[in-house]
C-alpha cells in the first residue's frame, strides 16, 4: 500500500513539475511517467485521463502550500506584514535557469477555454488564495491603515496585479518586477496615500 501511494504522489509531482516548467499541451503521459518513474498502466491505475491528473497535481499543490499561507497570513502577524511576507516568497526554479511564476496561472490560463474541470480548479484555489488576502485587507482597514470599505475588491485587484506581474517576469525572466512588487502592492492598498494624509 505505501508503494501505491507513493506513486500516485510522484505522477502528481511530475505533472505539475512538467507542466509548469514547460507547458500542458507539450507535456504527455509519456513524459509524466518517465519523470515520475511509472509504467503507463500505473497511470491509468490512478487517472482516467491527463486532465484528471492535472487537476488532482493543483489540490496537491495546493494541499502541500496550505499550511505555509495560514502561517504567513496568520491573524497574529500584523496584516500589511503579512504581503511583505508572502510577496517575498518568490516562486523561482533555479534547476531550469528561469522565472517560472505561478503554476497554477501558466496551467490555467493555457488551457482554461478548453478544459473546464482544470479551469473550475484553478478557480477554486485561487478563491482561498483570495481569502488570505481579503483577511489581511479587512484588518488593516479596520487598524485605519488603509481605507478598504471593500475588502473582497480590493483583494481581487491586488491579486490580479500581482499575478499579471508574475506572468511579466515570467516572460521577460526578470526575477526584479517580483522584487518590486511590495511597493506597488502597497501602492494598489493605498498605504502611501493613508499614511501621507495622517501625517
Amino acid at each position: 500500500m505505501p508503494r501505491v501511494s507513493d506513486m500516485k504522489k510522484r505522477l502528481t509531482d511530475a505533472a505539475l513539475d512538467l507542466m509548469w516548467e514547460n507547458s500542458y499541451g507539450t507535456t504527455s503521459v509519456d513524459a509524466i511517467c518517465e519523470r515520475a518513474g511509472a509504467k503507463k498502466g500505473s497511470f491509468y491505475y490512478f487517472f482516467k485521463s491527463k486532465s484528471e491528473l492535472t487537476v488532482a497535481a493543483l489540490e496537491a499543490e495546493w494541499n502541500k502550500n496550505k499550511a505555509n499561507m495560514d502561517a504567513l497570513f496568520s491573524p497574529t502577524v500584523p496584516p500589511l506584514e503579512r504581503f511583505d511576507r508572502y510577496f517575498d516568497h518568490v516562486q523561482l526554479q533555479e534547476a531550469c535557469g528561469s522565472i517560472l511564476g505561478c503554476p497554477m496561472l501558466s496551467i490555467g490560463s493555457e488551457v482554461s477555454t478548453q478544459d473546464p474541470g482544470v479551469r473550475a480548479t484553478v478557480e477554486r484555489i485561487w478563491d482561498r488564495k483570495i481569502k488570505y488576502f481579503e483577511s489581511a485587507i479587512r484588518d488593516a482597514h479596520a487598524q485605519g491603515l488603509i481605507e478598504a470599505p471593500d475588502p473582497e475588491a480590493k483583494a481581487r485587484a491586488l491579486f490580479a496585479c500581482y499575478h499579471g506581474t508574475l506572468a511579466q517576469a515570467r516572460i521577460e525572466n526578470d526575477v526584479g518586477l517580483l522584487r518590486d512588487f511590495k511597493q506597488v502592492a502597497m501602492d494598489v492598498l493605498g498605504v502611501k496615500h493613508v499614511q501621507a494624509a495622517s501625517s
